[in-house]
């Protein structure tokens, strides 16, 4: 391996630990039903696809 893909390894390890804690905390409002910032652009379209497939109640 050269250097610049020795770089870019550390550099996608370093984005992946990064983004494991803001993940992980977004995962845990949407299993436990709560309103996340997503939830007024993909609420209306789950909304629809549930409709569309006649299983919304």
């Amino acid at each position: 391996m050269n250097s610049f893909e020795w770089l870019q390894t550390v550099l996608f390890f370093i984005v992946l630990l990064a983004l494991t804690k803001p993940m992980g905390l977004f995962m845990v409002h949407v299993y436990q039903g709560e309103r996340t910032f997503l939830s007024p652009f993909l609420a209306p379209c789950e909304r629809m696809i549930y409709r569309l497939c006649g299983s919304y109640t």
